[in-house]
Order: C-alpha cells, then structure tokens, then sequence
C-alpha cells in the first residue's frame, strides 16, 4: 500500500513537472499568433502604402486633365466669340441685301434654322459676292473648330471625373487598410499591443541609428545626384506620412521630389509619374543619386546610396531611413532612372 502511495505522489508530481510550464509561460501557438499579427499589420500598412501612391498618381492626372480643360475650355471660349462675329457680320449682309432687293432663295436657305442646309448650299448663293462667300466660308470653318474644341472638352471633363473616382477609391483603400490594422491590434490584450509597439519602437530606433551611420560614410556624390541624395540623408528619422512632402513628414515621392527639387530638377508628387523622368539604368549600372523604383505596378521610390542601400520614406508607422536596395517586401524592383 505504500509503494503504491509513493508511485501514485511520483506520477502526479511528473505530471505537475509537464503541465507547470504551460501554465506559466506562454504557449508556442500564442507566440506565433502575435508574430501573425505582426505580419498582417506590416502587410496592411504597405498596402495603405501602395493604394497611397496610386491616389497621388491619379492627383498628379487630375492636376494635369484640369490644366488642358482649363485652356481648351478658354480656347472654346475664344472660338465662340469669333463665330458670333462671323454671324454679326453676316446679318449685315442680309439687311443690306434686303434693303437692295429683299432675300433671294438662297439667301433664305443661308438664314434658315436648319445650319447645314444654309452651308451646304454656300456655293450656290448666287446673291451673294466673292467676299461675303469668304465671309460664309469663314463663318463655316470656325462653326467647325468651336464644335470639335467642344467635343474635346466634353471627353477631358470625363476624364476629369473618372480621375477623380479613382483618386477617391485609392484614398479610401488606403485609410480602410489602416483601419484594419489599428481593428487588428485592438483586438489583441493590452501587454500584447504594448510589446508590438515596443518591438516596432525598437527596431525603428536601430534602423535609424543604422541610417545615421551609413549617412555619415557615403561617399562624395557630386552635381544633381549629390545635392538631391545629401537632403534625403538629412531627412533621415523623419515618419512617414501619406501624401506629405515636407518638412517633417514623407510619403516616398515626396521625399524624392523635394530632395531633387534642391537640385533644381522639378518632379510631381508620384511614384508612378516619376518613373517617365530622366533616363533609364540598368541595375548593374546603378550610381549614387539614382531613382529606383518597385512594384507592379510602381507604388513605390527610393534614391540610390551606394552598396546595395538606398535611403526612402517606407511606409505608414515607419521613418526615414537608409534601407536595401533589393527587392522590397511584396514590391519587387522594377527599374530605375537616373536625371
């Protein structure tokens, strides 16, 4: 009876021995659903990133469609006058040819309310001069002109509204994206959200100070290049901000577009748009000062530094900072430009 006292007290004492440890560390699969959450965060804040460039490139458009509308419409404008003086001028002629010998049939086909009959029938006006037939010509061309000129204001006016759509569907896709995440977070237990935030805090802190470290030996980039990759370095700890450029906080074509601005080259405020400028390098060719570029379709910019680095605004919850150059997340290397 007492052996088996002492077998039963050995077999509970193992089984306390097993069981202690779960329950006063945290298990394997909590660990790793936080590591989950962690990636699903960083994916959704490069998300928000991507659907953020794709609205600063429908701005750009916008920007863009509305400048042409604005001087097509003004040309419109200019055309209409001229048609209502051509048809000043021709009234004058009809009161004079009244006043003459009333109106032909001619005539009265040229003042019907049907302006295809009157202009098909201008040859055969046989009332009228040589020079009030130029005076219909004219009349006839600058009918033609204000017409198509309205038709292209009508199709850049539906440009203009689809652009606008768009720019709206990103900028939303962008803000949902974040919300997500900030869902996602919300829902894990204080000390959880706590110690995410203090890795993230963390590990921005080392790759700044990583950054302010490879800023200090770079190398000597001389003209364009250099003025525009010495202010990107400057701009290093800097957060991320979508749509800002300047001067506190980034998205990653602001950050190009004012660097370059220093450097007296102008660029627009997209990723996508920026990669028109400049000429094309190859990635074995790259130099200090470069362009590259990532993403299919591009959503993402960053300057060349030199030994595989570059320095770039990441994305939302990020700063500044001197990163690599390969591929980037989901976004692969695309191409690069050099100004």
């Amino acid at each position: 009876m007492f052996t088996s006292k002492r077998s039963v007290a050995a077999l509970i004492s193992a089984i306390i021995s097993l069981v202690a440890p779960l329950l006063t560390a945290p298990s394997a699969d909590a660990a790793q659903t936080l590591a989950q959450v962690q990636a699903r965060v960083r994916q959704l804040e490069e998300e928000a990133t991507t659907a953020a460039e794709g609205a600063q490139e429908a701005k750009v458009k916008l920007a863009s469609l509305n400048g042409q509308l604005q001087g097509i419409q003004a040309k419109a404008a200019v055309q209409s006058q001229s048609v209502a003086a051509l048809s000043k001028s021709l009234n004058a002629i009809a009161v004079e040819q009244f006043k003459t010998g009333g109106l032909s049939q001619s005539l009265e086909l040229l003042f019907s309310s049907d302006p295809a009959l009157y202009l098909s029938a201008a040859g055969s006006l046989e009332a009228i001069t040589r020079k009030k037939s130029v005076e219909l010509r004219k009349f006839q061309a600058a009918k033609q002109r204000l017409t198509a000129t309205s038709l292209t204001v009508s199709d850049k006016l539906a440009l203009v509204k689809a652009t606008q759509k768009k720019l709206a569907a990103q900028s939303a896709r962008a803000i949902a994206k974040l919300a997500e995440a900030e869902s996602l977070l919300s829902k894990l237990k204080k000390e959880d959200r706590e110690r995410l935030a203090r890795l993230a805090q963390e590990e921005e802190d080392a790759d700044q100070a990583s950054s302010l470290a490879a800023a200090k030996t770079a190398g000597a980039v001389s003209g364009r290049a250099g003025k525009a990759l010495q202010f990107a370095l400057k701009q290093i700890g800097d957060k991320y901000v979508f749509g800002a450029d300047g001067m506190t906080y980034w998205d990653c074509s602001g950050l190009t577009m004012r660097a370059f601005q220093t450097a007296g080259v102008s660029l627009p405020h997209s990723s996508r748009a920026q990669f028109n400028y400049g000429k094309s390098v190859k990635r074995s060719n790259l130099a200090p000062g470069d362009l590259i570029f990532f993403g299919r379709p591009i959503s993402h910019v960053g300057i060349y530094l030199g030994g595989g680095k570059m320095v770039h605004a990441p994305r939302s919850g990020s700063r500044v900072k001197v990163a690599s150059a390969s591929n980037l997340g989901r976004k692969p290397f695309v191409g690069a430009r050099r100004l």
